[in-house]
């Protein structure tokens, strides 16, 4: 509950847990009507009912600490915790005054310094009844809990996993490895597997590197194939299994990733696209299968530097004002980066925000602003060592993202993650991550930034290689409509390892939300790319939302599309 910036999201109170009200002695005294105010303001999107990263916070004060079953807390809270910690007001300030202070070795990174702030927190946290989960959620949590390990052979759909930070390796605990696949053509006997009730069949074939998916108001599929530098659009019957028109819309552009309708709405006038340092425009109407004339340039650099990670994505917010684009890093963790000094570090982070990089890393591992024509760029967030995926959820209006972390400290280390992104956080590259979690080859170098990381929502196995996103939001009726209750919950691709020992990874998953929240858990949603050990024949990159419902997921491997409609249960 650190007083910061206003939108930078903070993991508040993440590593306190649930608990009942007791009675010893009397509530504490403070303002718990503006502390409920700031618990809004500052907390509720991670700590409200459902929670996010962590519980909600109902009954708090009076339970020892570490001790609420069902979630993953702390080595060093739960020691604390066996030791006769209890959460009285006068420990929660303590806690929130200095959080590494009152628990040596907590994950909880940020403090909150100001007395009034605490005082009026915790009054209001003594107001809140606890509460007990229900049996079947009690009964359900071991089994969806995971460690950060596991292989392809442990993938079903319907499986859950749940990776903490608490159950991390410390860095190479084992061997980095390399571990690059054979991508073949899809055996006789290869089989997707999906939910009961759900049904997996081709769309589309014969693509060229098929990348991100995009579908337009009027349900036609825009396809970028990015290694031809081509976007395709596909347009098929509403409920069709296979289009029946595929069309070159735009050719000869400079590795074409995300694409987004502008202004939001039925009726866009633009699509913009996202190539390798640059964001361009086409004139588009509704039914347009192919571009009405020569791109117009809107940003025409992103980053001093090119290479590296080079997939860029494009979102508008809802209100098409403001135009957000994702620039992933030039190296795995900038190792060369020469130091700087103190008042050389301000001066950057004034003009390029919190935990910006510097050198070869200027602009990039961030997602930046602008305007929808492309001026007046700004830092949104830092620290993002490559954020592939963006996506505006559409009830909620939060900014997301899919990010691969950094390779070279073991199979387990560090986790990819899919987040809120928030504006004016930042998420731990190359210094740190998740959290006060140095980087063994930054030792030492920005130890200002160990309170002032923010920590993902959920973090997905290391190495997964996570790219395409996009949240579940069919119209009512819609023929191939998915459950009800999965209705804003986000699908993931994961592209897959090639730098761990057990692969990992080659699969679409389902990331539950309950109000626009993360609960933390991932679940997979459609398996069966891989092959064995050395082999796989599909490689998920783009997800979308059909007109009817369906989704469709694009592979690189083979260059095909793929349609899964959900019939109901049988």
């Amino acid at each position: 509950m650190s007083p910061v910036r206003p939108g930078l999201a903070v993991p508040l109170l993440a590593v306190l847990l649930a608990a009942p009200l007791t009675a010893r002695g009397a509530r504490p005294s403070g303002d718990a009507e503006r502390g409920a105010r700031i618990f809004r303001e500052r907390c509720a999107l991670c700590h409200g009912e459902g929670g996010g990263r962590g519980p909600d916070l109902a009954g708090v004060v009076g339970r020892r600490a570490g001790s609420y079953p069902g979630f993953g807390f702390s080595r060093a809270l739960r020691d604390e915790g066996a030791r006769g910690l209890a959460w009285s007001a006068r420990a929660l300030d303590r806690y929130l005054a200095a959080p590494g202070k009152l628990v040596a070795g907590t994950t909880m990174s940020l403090a909150t310094p100001d007395p009034r702030d605490r005082r009026d927190l915790v009054a209001y946290l003594a107001t809140l009844a606890g509460r007990t989960p229900p049996a079947e959620e009690r009964a359900d949590r071991p089994a969806r809990a995971a460690a950060a390990g596991g292989s392809w052979r442990d993938d079903a759909p319907g499986v859950r996993h749940r990776v903490t930070v608490d159950g991390l390796p410390r860095p190479n605990a084992t061997p980095s490895a390399s571990r690059s696949p054979r991508v073949v053509r899809a055996p006789r006997d290869a089989r997707l597997r999906v939910p009961p009730g759900f049904v997996v069949e081709r769309f589309a074939e014969g693509l060229e590197n098929p990348r991100l998916l995009r579908v337009a108001p009027n349900g036609d599929v825009f396809v970028a194939e990015t290694g031809a530098g081509r976007l395709r659009a596909l347009r098929a019957r509403e409920g069709a299994a296979r289009p029946e028109r595929v069309e070159v819309y735009a050719t000869g552009l400079d590795g074409p990733f995300g694409m987004a309708f502008h202004p939001p709405g039925p009726e866009p006038r633009w699509l913009y696209v996202a190539t390798e340092n640059a964001v361009v425009r086409f004139p588009y109407r509704s039914g347009d299968l192919e571009a009405r004339g020569e791109p117009e340039t809107v940003v025409p650099r992103l980053a001093d530097t090119t290479g590296g990670h080079t997939t860029r994505d494009v979102a508008f917010s809802p209100d098409g004002k403001r135009m957000f684009v994702s620039v992933g890093s030039e190296s795995n963790v900038a190792e060369d980066l020469p130091r700087k000094a103190p008042d050389a570090i301000r001066a950057w982070e004034a003009e390029h925000g919190l935990g910006a990089a510097w050198g070869d890393e200027a602009w990039r591992a961030d997602v930046l602003a602008f305007d929808e024509a492309g001026t007046s760029r700004r830092p949104f967030a830092n620290g993002l060592r490559n954020c592939v995926g963006l996506a505006v959820h559409p009830r909620t209006g939060d900014l997301w993202c899919t990010v691969n972390e950094r390779d070279g400290l073991g199979d387990d280390l560090v986790p990819d993650y899919v987040t809120r992104v928030r504006e004016g956080a930042f998420y731990g590259w190359p210094w740190l991550y998740l959290g006060a979690h140095e980087d063994p080859r930054h030792r030492g170098a920005r130890p200002d930034l160990a309170e002032k990381v923010t920590i993902p929502d959920v973090l997905l196995q290391a190495h997964s290689a996570a790219l395409g996103l996009a949240f579940y939001d069919a119209r009512p009726g819609a023929a191939a409509r998915f459950p009800e209750a999965w209705t804003g919950d986000a699908f993931v691709a994961l592209h897959g390892s090639w730098n761990r020992s057990e692969r990992t990874g080659y699969k679409v998953v389902r990331v539950p939300l309950r109000d626009g929240v993360p609960t933390g858990e991932y679940e997979d949603f459609l398996t069966g790319f891989v092959v064995d050990d050395a082999r796989v024949w599909g490689r998920p990159v783009g997800v979308a939302v059909a007109r009817d419902g369906a989704l469709l997921v694009s592979e690189d491997g083979n260059g095909t599309i793929w349609r899964i409609t959900y019939r109901g249960e049988r």
